[in-house]
């Protein structure tokens, strides 16, 4: 599939019950011949927040959701709805639309706009904990919800796969750590490791809080009251972890963000000091939102970080 132009069509005000024929007319300016329908994605958002949804639904470049629709929750009374076709860096449109309105209009205009026979992908694309029966009505119908568990109180067992992606966008961080006590010498000197501090960029603790679960876990501790979450600068987007430090009497074990994709760790242990360098790619909105969708990450260890990070909210 090509098109020959980069410029997007659109947007072009239209209504609920016209979109379908909007999107046709927009469809019939460029030279596409056939339309791949990979799936549906509804971002709730609210407006201070809908240019970095947009930016990061542009990002995902239609691989697992051909047709966009983005809620702005925090409308008028009056329902808009604008249609446009998205032109893609590797060529073709993705199909978005965006309604303006309130939640309670909302809960009966998206249903019609979905493309019927594809997977739904449900985002919460807003740090507000969500009121009201819209984000209810869409699990109804979603394959996978997609959001910061813990700001929607979401527990993981559901009839849908839940996608967290402050879970998600710290896998590189759980990997390197785990790289840390490869070490035969280092992990023996876990045992002696009582306190915890995960520094974290931006004001928003969420995905800070499951990494330190996470760890709790895997040290089999009961609760994080060893635990302290602290705001830091390292360059990173709002929410991005940006090191962390496990100490006891005598050892800590310290990982932090450097410049580009690189961590520094210190480990000290019996008096001396080891430091080497391992890679923690910052991870994109867009980046993380297609790694869950291509493969949501689910499991025991979740659930378990999740449970110790809920109890202390």
């Amino acid at each position: 599939m090509s098109a020959p132009t980069a410029k997007n069509l659109g947007p072009v005000e239209t209504s609920v019950r016209k979109a379908q024929i909007t999107l046709d007319e927009l469809w019939s300016q460029t030279n596409v011949e056939t339309r791949a329908y990979t799936g549906n994605i509804i971002a709730l958002t609210v407006r201070r927040h809908l240019e970095r949804v947009q930016e990061a639904l542009a990002g995902l470049e239609g691989r697992y959701a051909g047709r966009q629709i983005i809620g702005v929750m925090d409308g008028t009374d009056d329902l808009n709805v604008h249609a446009s076709l998205v032109s893609q860096r590797r060529g073709g449109f993705v199909e978005r639309l965006t309604i303006d309105a309130s939640s309670d209009q909302l809960q009966g205009a998206i249903l019609p706009l979905l493309r019927p026979a594809t997977v739904n992908h449900v985002w919460w694309g807003s740090d507000t904990k969500p009121g009201g029966l819209l984000l209810r009505e869409l699990t109804e119908i979603a394959d996978q919800v997609i959001a910061d568990s813990l700001t929607l109180d979401i527990p993981p067992a559901r009839h849908y796969a839940l996608a967290d992606l402050g879970w998600s966008r710290s896998a590189s961080w759980r990997e390197a750590l785990a790289q840390v006590f490869d070490s035969p010498d280092a992990a023996r000197q876990l045992p002696r490791v009582d306190h915890l501090t995960v520094r974290y960029a931006g004001g928003k603790d969420l995905p800070a809080r499951l990494y330190a679960g996470f760890i709790a876990d895997t040290l089999g501790w009961k609760n994080l009251r060893n635990v302290d979450l602290k705001v830091a600068r390292c360059g990173r987007e709002n929410g991005d972890l940006c090191g962390v430090e496990l100490s006891g009497e005598g050892v800590s074990f310290t990982l932090a963000a450097g410049k580009g994709e690189t961590a520094r760790v210190e480990a000290v242990w019996d008096g001396k000091k080891h430091v080497t360098e391992v890679n923690i790619p910052a991870m994109s909105l867009a980046e993380g939102l297609g790694r869950v969708m291509a493969r949501p990450e689910r499991g025991e260890m979740f659930e378990r970080a999740w449970k110790l990070a809920k109890a202390t909210l």
